[in-house]
């Protein structure tokens, strides 16, 4: 299966960006996620980052989906 992230909602957890971190890529148990930087004068909602999944490492246990607080991650069928 694997994560399906909507570029839409992923703010790259704009709260957490002094740790250089975000919520899925602290909580991923295999470390599989990671961020990107976007040029905020593109990006939508002037977005810095957003997260990127490898979803061949993923191993779908759902921990990133539950996590996310702006709902921008959701598993692949």
């Amino acid at each position: 299966m694997g994560v399906l992230v909507d570029l839409e909602k992923c703010d790259g957890c704009k709260g957490r960006m002094d740790k250089g971190t975000s919520a899925c890529v602290e909580e991923c148990p295999v470390e599989c996620i990671s961020l990107v930087e976007d040029d905020p004068s593109s990006a939508p909602n002037e977005r810095e980052q957003h997260a990127v999944v490898n979803n061949e490492e993923c191993t779908d246990c759902e921990v990133c989906v539950d996590v996310c607080e702006q709902g921008a991650l959701s598993m692949l069928e």
